[in-house]
This record gives structure tokens, sequence and C-alpha cells, in this order.
């Protein structure tokens, strides 16, 4: 009778697909996207193992990328191993059920045996259970691709707010000293009649105001630092370094799309499970008892009828059409995003080229009137107020060329570009 039943269940459909290496997942000792070659390997969980990240190789962006990768809990990757296995399980639900079955006889006899079940017709529902699992593994994955990109932007990002900060101090410490020798000729001035008590007073203000944008920006640079530190356990050089990601292929698929493609499968799955769950399913059983044993056909509804179940195929129908317009909306996302940050990008890109055209004619502007000063031809008050301008000008730079960095960095995370596929 076993043998019987599995000659049976050699006509279902075989396993779908499943990751590779699952205990290799486990173990650490390869990528948590590697696949087994076949017809059945997802497109979801190939496209996120050919992303590739957009930091350059041994920079020290991707070396705190990196440590921020390695430093990561990944609680996502624990789902995502047990999705893996929950899969693995559900592909076997094709093979004959074996369970004990205990039953009372007619003169009040306890009689226990074996009954062994192989499903030969049920609608889909177990190859819908399994596709199911399947777009699980698939949403697993790419929570898993997202968590790991938006950890590396807000490392990297870190770094940068704390380059940002040093430029920024740097900068504004060359201008107090500079305005603290204006102040020196100024209160000479003052001593000497030549200058009013208020112009002193003004370059006193500038001075003071000049010290407190330094000192936020030290703040600014040493959170960032303590905060990176705090998340990779690790400490990188603070020389600055130019990093231009360019701009991400418009080509390459938004995360969230791809998490909307993967739950939109595996809510058509779940529909499709429910629907076979309404209609009959043909099995096959056999009972081994110690009294004898038996086989037969058995016709079976997993859910009862009722007057509403036409009303509930049509609402799991609907759901299906409703899963897969939540692909269409993503995708309108997406678009609209990767539009709006390319205009913000252009906007700063402009910025940054403009502030410094700026600052280039601030700075000649200011030698002008330095020049003049010492030939006796401007007074020293409107060359403070020139050099107070170049500050401001040389500042807005420094903003635009980091706001550059930043949004590109999000663009890059929100494509999944800031993380090898074959390293998470």
């Amino acid at each position: 009778m076993i043998a019987l039943l599995c000659s049976l269940s050699a006509c279902a459909e075989q396993s779908p697909f499943l990751l590779g290496g699952g205990d290799d997942a486990v173990a650490g000792t390869s990528s948590n996207f590697a696949q087994t070659e076949g017809e059945n390997s997802s497109e979801v969980i190939s496209a996120l193992m050919q992303r590739k990240s957009l930091l350059e190789p041994n920079s020290v962006y991707r070396r705190v990328g990196d440590a921020a990768i390695e430093a990561s809990s990944r609680a996502s990757e624990a789902e995502l191993i047990s999705a893996k296995l929950r899969a693995e399980a559900k592909s076997k639900n094709w093979l004959p059920t074996i369970g004990p079955s205990v039953s009372l006889t007619d003169l009040g006899d306890l009689v226990a045996g074996i009954l062994i079940e192989q499903i030969l017709f049920d609608n889909g529902r177990r190859k819908a259970e399994r596709a199911f699992a399947a777009a699980d593994v698939e949403v697993a994955a790419v929570n898993l691709s997202i968590d790991i990109n938006t950890r590396v932007q807000t490392a990297v990002g870190l770094y940068s707010a704390g380059l940002r900060g040093d430029e920024k101090a740097a900068y504004l410490d060359r201008a107090i000293r500079q305005m603290s020798e204006f102040r020196r000729i100024v209160k000479g001035r003052v001593d000497g009649g030549l200058n009013d008590q208020s112009d002193l007073n003004v370059v006193d203000s500038k001075i003071s105001g000049l010290r407190t944008a330094r000192a936020t920006a030290q703040d600014a640079a040493a959170t960032a630092r303590a905060e990176l530190q705090a998340m990779t356990g690790q400490r990188f050089p603070e020389k600055p370094a130019r990093m231009d990601l360019g701009t991400p292929p418009q080509q390459a698929a938004f995360l969230d799309v791809l998490k909307a493609q993967a739950e939109a499968d595996r809510a058509i799955a779940e529909a499709k499970a429910g629907r076979a769950g309404l209609l009959p399913q043909i099995a096959a059983a056999g009972n081994a008892t110690t009294d004898g044993s038996g086989a037969g056909l058995t016709l079976d509804l997993a859910t009862p009828l009722g007057l509403g179940t036409p009303a509930a195929l049509k609402a799991l129908e609907a759901s299906k059409e409703a899963a897969r317009r939540t692909i269409g909306e993503a995708q309108e996302d997406a678009r609209r995003t990767y539009s709006r940050q390319m205009q913000r990008l252009a906007s700063y890109i402009r910025q940054e080229s403009e502030t410094a055209a700026l600052a280039r004619a601030s700075r000649e502007t200011y030698k002008l009137f330095k020049s003049q000063y010492e030939a006796g031809q401007r007074p020293v008050m409107e060359v403070v107020s020139i050099y107070e301008e170049l500050i401001r000008r040389e500042q807005a730079h420094i903003e635009a060329k980091y706001e550059v960095i930043l949004i590109q960095l999000e663009l890059s995370r929100d494509m999944g570009l800031l993380a090898d596929g074959t390293k998470i």
C-alpha cells in the first residue's frame, strides 16, 4: 500500500525553486541571495544579486560601507533564512503524509494504526502554497537589501557629515583669525579717534557669530563621528576626500518596486490557495492497523460550502487584481521619486557651481578692497563687510557640495546600489 501511494505521489508536480546554500547562509559562508541554477530561480533575487555598489573600491567611503555591513546585527537576514527554511518545508508538501489514527470499535476497543494520505487533486492548493512560500522568500530578500543599503547610506552620510563639519570649522577658524586682525586695526583707529566705538562693537559681534558657527560645525562633526563609531565600532580617516557617485542608472529598478512585485506574487498565491480551499480535493488514503489494512479514495472539502461561497470566490479574484495594481502604484511612486531627486540633484549641482563662482568673485573683490584700503582709498569697515560676504558664500559652497553627495546617496540607496549583492 505504501509503495502504491508513493508511486501516485510521483505524478505530483516537482518542488519549486529554492535558494541554494541554506546551511551555508546560516553559517554565513555564502551570499544570502545565492540560488540553485534552474528554471525556477527567482528573477527578483537574481536582480538583487546583480546589484553593484557605486562606492569607489578601495576608497574610505567603501571601507565605511563595508564596516557598516559587517557590524550589522541583520535581523532581516534571520527573517530571510527563516523564510527560506519555510519554503524548503513547503516544497515537500506534494509528498504523502503519515500520521497516527485511533478508532473505537463497536465492542468499545481502541484500535491504533498509521494513516497514509496522498493528495491526487486539490485544485492547485499545494502548488499555490509553494508559490506563496517562494514569494515570501523574495519579500524577505528585498527587505534585507533595503536594510543593508539604508545602513550603508546612513554610515556614509554620517562620515560625510563629519567631513562637512570639519571643512566648515576649518574655514571659520581662518575667518576668525582674519576678522581678529581687522578688530586689532579697528581698535587702534578707535583709540586714535579715527573710528567710532560702534565700529568696534560691530566687528566684535561678527567675531562672536563666527565663533558660534565654528562651535556648531565642530559639534556636528563630533556628533556624526561618535554616532558612526557607535554604529561600526571603528574610526576612519578625517582627511576630506572628494566623493562623486554620479547619476545612478535609471534602468535599475527601485527596491520598493521589487518589493511590490514580490508582495503582489505572494498575495496572488495566497488568493489561489484560498480559492482552492473552497473547492473539493481528491486524495488516496491507506490505513494500517493491528486488525488489518485498507486503502481508498476520499473526497474532501477544506472549507464547508455555504451561501456565501460564490461571493468569497469573487473576493479572492478581486484581491488578485488589487495585488497587481500595487505594482503599478509602486512604479509610479518610483518614477516620481527619481524625477524629484534628479531635479534636486541638478539644482544643487547648479548651486555648487554658482556658489563656487560667487566665492571666487567675492575673493577677488575682497583682495581689491584690501589693497585699496592699504593704499588709503577704502575705510576698513568696507573691507570687513566684503570679507563677511566672502565667508557666507564659502559656507554656502560647502553646503551645496555636500548636499550633492547626500542626494546621490539617497538615490543609490533607493536603487540598492550601495552594497554589492554578492556581499549581502
